[in-house]
């Protein structure tokens, strides 16, 4: 488990004064803050997977929001243990199920393309439901790329020879990936991308179903 930027208790900067002297009982349950669990599965021969969890966002709200920091500022690099298995974090990536405003960290995206888990969990960006893959290679970067390019209307868009350049790179290198895994049986490290927000986008209401993954 892990907080998020509505979860005022867990951030003294944002917690309610009526708060102040109050505690938590976890019991079994185990809270990550910038911190990592071991779990063990005994019925599965003993496989053990590591945990890593951090809360931090993008600020986009007041002082009542949680775990905040400036947007231009690196709160990732080197905080997430190579090691890890299953990454949860509350923002996604940039780029990666954060629409409709890539709201996502691009310093979390710089440090995932170091860590490279076998899952991503996180929420905060509603609209973003969903689940995708990553498979840090080139057509990865060149969509990337694609994406952090700067938007200046539709019908100049359209004209701008390097974004086509851009556009055709993704291609290219999709293809190449595709041939890759289907016809040469190639393998690649991916990690499993999963925008679990069960509130329908802005409404305020659960209305999406949860995710249950097999590892």
């Amino acid at each position: 488990m892990i907080a998020g930027n509505h979860d005022g208790f867990f951030d003294p900067r944002s917690r309610h004064q009526s708060d102040v002297h109050n505690t938590l009982n976890f019991k079994g349950i185990h809270y990550l803050q910038h911190s990592t669990v071991t779990l063990t599965f005994p019925r599965v021969g003993d496989r053990q997977l590591i945990f890593y969890g951090a809360p931090q966002i993008p600020a986009c709200g007041g002082d009542d929001f949680a775990f905040q920091y400036p947007s231009d500022q690196d709160a990732w690099s080197d905080t997430i243990p190579r090691s890890t298995d299953i990454l949860i974090t509350h923002t996604p990536p940039r780029h990666h199920l954060d629409l409709p405003h890539g709201m996502g960290c691009e310093f979390l995206l710089r440090e995932m393309w170091n860590v490279k888990p076998k899952v991503h969990v996180f929420g905060h960006v509603h609209a973003g439901y969903g689940r995708e893959s990553a498979f840090w290679d080139e057509e990865q970067k060149a969509y990337e790329k694609v994406c952090a390019r700067k938007r200046f209307g539709l019908f100049r868009d359209f004209l701008d020879p390097f974004a086509w350049l851009d556009t055709a790179r993704v291609a290219y290198h999709g293809f190449k990936g595709v041939i890759w895994s289907r016809i040469w049986g190639g393998t690649g490290t991916g990690t499993l991308m999963i925008n679990a927000s069960l509130t329908y986008r802005s409404t305020g209401k659960l209305g999406n179903a949860p995710y249950v993954v097999d590892i």
